[in-house]
């Protein structure tokens, strides 16, 4: 079993082994109620991801948190973070550049989401994307399970140019899917992001997700200067932008991911 550090212990999260499409990986589990698969940022799964997670398993979920690349269980910094991008441009599950179609590893995180339905139950499972999987959790809506997807500050493809800011990595028949689920099953689909965010997740990805999905879209746009002063420009809202204190808008972000979750998953 991986150790996630000092802080994560059996008692903890439980490490399982799952198996999808002849790929096995570590998926940490923790919590009670509803289903929430939560998809981790570069570098991996830091101490930053793993505290979003503990927040979601304290509102009452059961969480999934599957290791899908990178570090495990320590802080992020800038250097391990552009390391790990680095690998997954070259990685054959992550096509970091594609406008139009999904990277192959969405497609083990779909037989993910179909297993942790039939284990828990319920009305359907939360799927929370974060930066380099932010746009999963839109192709995963494919399966009839997802019915809360959040998209935080999905950065697919690389915005290397206009055209690709915009872009959604997803295919054309994920946007119909989508389309019609928000218009026969009320879908909706939750997005994040800074707004100072000129590296990975521009305002043009979330014009696009506006047009696409219409009233099913809910976009939540953080104000840049909000984020934990850091050297970077801001980006990751739920993990290293946020100031976890009341009244900050970083904060109110976490706590509306959350009650989006509790809106479509709990009875």
């Amino acid at each position: 079993m991986s150790a996630f550090g000092c802080r994560w212990t059996r008692a903890d999260f439980q490490a399982v082994p799952f198996t999808a499409l002849g790929r096995e990986r570590p998926v940490y589990v923790k919590g009670s109620g509803p289903a929430v698969i939560v998809m981790h940022e570069v570098p991996g799964i830091s101490a930053e991801v793993a505290r979003f997670a503990r927040k979601v398993v304290d509102a009452g979920f059961t969480v999934y948190l599957p290791h899908l690349f990178g570090v495990v269980g320590k802080p992020t910094n800038e250097f391990i973070r552009m390391r790990e991008l680095a690998k997954l441009c070259i990685s054959r599950e992550f096509h970091v550049l594609a406008e139009n179609r999904s990277s192959p590893i969405a497609d083990w995180l779909r037989a993910l989401a179909r297993y942790v339905h039939q284990e828990i139950g319920g009305r359907g499972v939360g799927a929370v994307g974060m930066c380099v999987t932010g746009n999963f959790a839109l192709t995963m809506t494919l399966d009839h399970a997802v019915i809360a997807p959040v998209l935080a500050h999905p950065s697919f493809p690389l915005p290397v140019t206009g055209r690709k800011a915009a872009a959604l990595h997803v295919t054309a028949a994920t946007l119909d899917n989508a389309r019609r689920r928000i218009r026969e099953e009320g879908l909706r689909v939750l997005g994040v992001r800074f707004t100072g965010d000129v590296m990975f997740c521009r305002a043009a990805r979330f014009e696009s997700l506006r047009r696409e999905l219409g009233a099913g879209f809910e976009g939540i746009e953080v104000p840049g200067r909000s984020a934990k002063p850091h050297p970077e420009p801001p980006h990751s809202v739920l993990t290293i932008g946020l100031v976890d204190h009341e009244g900050e808008p970083t904060r109110e972000a976490v706590d509306r991911v959350i009650g989006f979750l509790r809106e479509r998953l709990c009875d």
